[in-house]
């Protein structure tokens, strides 16, 4: 896929990045190849291959989910900048 300057200044506008006259000159080529890469990955057989996470075959240890208070409601609280009745005290952020 080819890249011209305009698409280079457009796709740097919504990124909002700042790019010079010579800048933009350059990553024409740039952009260019790396579309062409990309392009190139769409040609790879990828039926029968399972998606995975990791290269290495890995379970994830699993654990009940049980609700629970946190176990000790003052030592939380204790972290709290204001705490009244039990509960934390937050800013009224809506009017």
């Amino acid at each position: 896929m080819q890249v011209d300057e305009a698409t280079v200044r457009r796709i740097a506008r919504l990124a909002r990045i700042r790019v010079g006259d010579n800048e933009a000159r350059s990553l024409v080529s740039e952009l260019s190849s790396i579309l062409t890469w990309v392009e190139q990955l769409g040609e790879v057989d990828t039926d029968g291959v399972e998606p995975m996470t990791s290269v290495v075959e890995a379970r994830i240890k699993m654990r009940d989910d049980v609700v629970t208070d946190g176990g000790d409601r003052e030592r939380i609280l204790a972290n709290a900048p204001r705490a009244e009745d039990g509960y934390f005290v937050v800013p009224k952020v809506v009017e």
